[in-house]
């Protein structure tokens, strides 16, 4: 379920708004997508389409949220995020996928704008954290993020699996099977992972 919010409104040279995306915004969530791909130097690596993104988005059940940012009528970022859970803290948390702002409307506050949003709705909804992660190059963004007080988590390794790792290790075997049926799973893993350097 989406949130309800007021629309967010800044005092800038031109209007500038915040509000949730509606399934109509979906082209436009795509291009940003796309947008910031070129600016991570990864454009081809985008494979979303619009159906896609309808279904996840906006479907029965649906996988994440967006925050669209906009100067006038002209989209100029967003934010998508999703929720995950701390046991520690026995609440969940608001975990920030994507966070982007066109490279030439920057230096206007939009990003610390979606931030603030961001952390509203953290708040309103009880989560004990927001978390992201960001490109070790990125040397701006981690500037900006630790000027607004987050912490770089040094101690953890992020992992993952892409969907042929993912498949893989579901039919890498039963924890029952011996130990020379699932090392075979184990290798397809390593061979997977091999590829994928």
């Amino acid at each position: 379920m989406h949130w309800q919010t007021a629309e967010i409104e800044m005092k800038t040279p031109t209007e500038f708004k915040i509000r949730p995306a509606r399934v109509e915004d979906v082209p436009i969530i795509l291009q940003l997508i796309r947008d910031l791909a070129t600016y991570e130097r990864a454009p081809d690596e985008v494979t979303a389409t619009e159906e896609q993104l309808v279904n996840v988005l906006f479907g029965e059940r649906p996988a994440a949220e967006v925050l669209l940012a906009f100067e006038g009528q002209s989209p100029v970022g967003f934010a998508v995020f999703f929720y995950n859970f701390s046991t520690w803290l026995g609440r969940p948390g608001l975990y920030l996928e994507d966070l982007f702002v066109k490279p030439d409307k920057r230096g206007k506050g939009y990003g610390r704008a979606l931030l603030i949003e961001l952390a509203k709705i953290a708040r309103d909804r009880d989560c004990g954290r927001m978390e992201w992660a960001v490109l070790d190059w990125n040397e701006p963004a981690i500037k900006f993020y630790r000027a607004l007080g987050a912490t770089p988590m040094h101690e953890w390794t992020v992992f993952r699996l892409t969907r042929d790792g993912i498949a893989g290790l579901a039919d890498s075997g039963r924890v029952d099977q011996p130990a020379s049926a699932k090392g075979s799973g184990a290798a397809r893993l390593a061979s997977l992972a091999r590829r994928k350097k």
